[in-house]
């Protein structure tokens, strides 16, 4: 699914290129993970935020540039960026606007929807004028700004997870897999999961 994700997100709406600058906002979560080295697989420079504890991690996984939440805003370090990964909320959303340059890319995996995505779903046309009105002050700074605003739910295709898995087998990128429960410790690994600090994903074995 965060292989999906990235996938839609750098390659079908930013369309990513070599040499790119590239924000991804909380780098050692299960997204993060996994952006950063699709990034750097396109040939992207990264920046990405995160405690100081996860840095090496982070580095090995490709990024050029961590800037620690905890003591540092990024939107003061950052500047003149191609594409910007949002999956905090519209706070951060709307500071990570400051850095991209103008005709950069937003693209929100946690929103606020758009009319866009409103249409691709069928929504009626109550649940559309709530979207639009939700994200209209967004949309309409980022216009502004001149830059693209899009919001990603992603949507299965065989196709791209092929290609995916190849990049897996190829070790190109590889899954960061943090804590391992048993099944019988499925709530424990939820509360792991509610405290905010896994690094990468965690796994619940069936079996």
């Amino acid at each position: 699914m965060v292989g999906l994700t990235v996938w839609q997100a750098f390659v079908e709406k930013a369309k990513l290129r070599k040499g790119q600058k590239v924000f991804i906002q909380a780098g050692s979560g299960g997204v993060g993970t996994i952006a950063i080295q699709f990034a750097k697989h396109l040939g992207a420079f990264v920046a990405t935020t995160a405690s100081e504890k996860n840095f090496d991690m982070l580095k090995a996984l490709g990024a050029d540039i961590i800037i620690d939440y905890k003591k540092d805003n990024f939107e003061n370090i950052l500047k003149d960026y191609d594409v910007v990964l949002n999956s905090q909320d519209v706070k951060t959303l709307e500071k990570s606007l400051t850095i991209l340059k103008p005709g950069g890319s937003i693209i929100s995996i946690s929103g606020p929807p758009t009319p866009e995505f409103a249409k691709s779903i069928g929504a009626s046309a109550i649940i559309r004028f709530i979207i639009w009105l939700t994200s209209l002050k967004i949309r309409n700074r980022a216009k502004n700004l001149n830059i693209n605003y899009s919001f990603l739910f992603m949507k299965a295709n065989g196709r791209q997870l092929e290609q995916i898995s190849s990049l897996l087998e190829s070790k190109a990128i590889k899954p960061v897999v943090d804590k391992v429960f048993s099944f019988e410790q499925t709530n424990d690994a939820f509360e792991y999961m509610e405290k905010g600090h896994a690094k990468g994903k965690v796994v619940v074995k069936i079996k």
